[in-house]
């Protein structure tokens, strides 16, 4: 269980999230929310009109909502905003979302209910996660139809996954014991607006990105065994020489990787080649600065995370609501679109690492690394496929963050694309498994041809760990289930664990 202090919650802890762990608020939370309620209930004694608490919403701001109405009002904006189409969010995804709209409610800014935060705190104890479908927003004025799902669900409308069954939304709570919600002014436009839609698939998405990171340096690593790579490019006095704090980290686990290998002591004097192409001799280069965008999409994710984006805003020190743009997801967007160019190199270097060892002009190993081409194609088509997850993971990679589509009447000029940014992350990190799969197994097998030689401690674990599932390629076979094996480890964290448990991985997040 993870106690979240509402502004403080650590990446490491919305990491734990996503893979599973439940979550609450920390104690000392409430007396802000209390002011903030009680802010909110004195504005509708004094009958002032104020957005989102007695108006309409949007271009319908101007409209005013009488006393009466204020409870149909808010459940209003909830339902006929929950209008998204497409796939339901990943459970883990929707977790991660859930918490990070508690957390941002108990910052004491929104003017919710103390039962609303118990309630939500509830879902995430229960296992109830909302039924929200993936697709219809546009990253501004937050991320309004999948929230609204998420809001639904908790007043007893749509559909929940219970503990991983389908089912109506209110038949859940009633299983768990839970009331439906019934809102209060503005809490309704709190739930809906804000950007933890997006922020929870773009933190989704860092997290498969860190621990892909760091299997593509073990994949690559190895890639250069396989082929009698040198590892004179990694000598940390070249990337001093240049500065880049991921570029010198990344080197330096490069050589650790390889540090005692009989392969690269075999060829460490008068290497055939005076230079490896560049898809190993620029590892450092490449995946450093890889490192070091992924740390700068950690560092905004990690504020956003822990703010407050939904509007307006309740102070409770002087009673003011401000209307401002905290929703705007603008800071989500451009993290999203650093993180898809990372996914993207990331792959794009292996696939050519892949390309060079099925080559036997470049690799110096049999051709499509089988011991009898021409009878065989060996590795020929999964090198296809790896160029085809590439290709795709490029045409994803184009920046979210450029487009921008008016709407509501014009009210909302321009949006952010966050959540669409955001969104195909997952996808990108799973092709980029599939192409990190291909390679540790071509890698693998380049290195099973230089037998009885071997490589460090560490990337003969990765071979034995790779080999205890899949064997060494002689004839052809049905190759599908390799590639599954293959990627499942990786998914599983074992080629990651492996690294770390050496102490030699450079780390994305501390």
């Amino acid at each position: 269980m993870i106690d979240l202090v509402p502004g403080k919650v650590s990446l490491a802890d919305w990491r734990r999230i996503y893979r599973g762990e439940t979550a609450r608020l920390a104690d000392g939370y409430q007396a802000g929310v209390a002011a903030s309620a009680a802010t909110i209930a004195r504005i509708v004694a004094k009958g002032e009109p104020v957005y989102g608490v007695n108006t309409g919403f949007g271009k319908l701001a101007s409209v005013r909502i009488e006393a009466d109405d204020l409870a149909t009002l808010q459940r209003n904006i909830v339902l006929s905003h929950a209008a998204g189409v497409g796939d339901p969010m990943p459970a883990d995804v929707v977790r991660l979302m859930l918490a990070l709209k508690m957390a941002s409610l108990a910052r004491g800014a929104s003017g919710v209910q103390p039962a609303t935060l118990a309630l939500l705190e509830a879902l995430l104890a229960h296992d109830i996660l909302p039924l929200v479908p993936a697709q219809g927003s546009v990253g501004a004025s937050g991320d309004l139809a999948p929230l609204s799902h998420m809001a639904a669900a908790m007043l007893g409308v749509g559909e929940v996954f219970a503990r991983g069954v389908r089912m109506p939304a209110d038949k859940a709570l009633a299983a768990a014991g839970l009331a439906p919600l019934t809102l209060g002014p503005k809490e309704g436009l709190a739930l809906l607006n804000g950007t933890q839609f997006s922020t929870a698939y773009a933190l989704a998405g860092l997290f498969e990105a860190e621990a892909l990171f760091t299997a593509a340096l073990a994949t690559g690593a190895l890639s250069t065994e396989a082929a009698k790579g040198s590892d004179t490019p990694f000598d940390p006095r070249i990337h001093a020489l240049r500065g880049h704090a991921g570029q010198i980290e990344t080197a330096a686990t490069l050589r650790a990787l390889m540090a005692g290998s009989a392969i690269r002591a075999s060829h460490a004097e008068g290497d055939e080649r005076v230079q490896d192409p560049y898809c190993l001799r620029c590892q450092p280069q490449v995946m450093g600065a890889v490192l070091d965008l992924l740390r700068q999409a950690a560092a905004t994710l990690g504020i956003e995370a822990n703010s407050v984006s939904d509007n307006p805003l309740v102070f409770a020190e002087d009673d003011s609501v401000l209307s401002g743009g905290n929703f705007h997801a603008e800071p989500v967007a451009f993290a999203a679109d650093m993180l898809a160019l990372a996914l993207c190199e990331i792959g794009s270097l292996a696939e050519r690492r892949v390309a060079m060892l099925v080559d036997p002009a470049l690799s110096g190993l049999p051709a499509f690394l089988t011991p009898k081409p021409g009878l065989n194609s060996g590795f020929m088509i999964p090198q296809v496929t790896a160029a085809a997850l590439v290709s795709e993971n490029k045409q994803r990679a184009y920046p979210a963050s450029v487009d921008s589509i008016p709407t509501s009447a014009n009210q909302e000029d321009h949006v952010s694309m966050a959540a669409h940014g955001a969104r195909r992350l997952l996808a990108m990190a799973d092709n980029l498994r599939g192409v990190l799969a291909i390679e540790w197994l071509a890698a693998t097998q380049g290195c099973d041809f230089h037998a009885p030689m071997t490589s460090s401690g560490v990337l003969e674990a990765l071979r034995g760990t790779l080999r205890a599932k899949v064997p060494t390629l002689g004839e052809d076979r049905y190759f599908h289930p390799d590639i599954a094996a293959a990627s499942a480890l990786i998914a599983d964290g074992s080629v990651t664990k492996l690294v770390v448990a050496a102490g030699i991985s450079a780390p994305v997040l501390a």
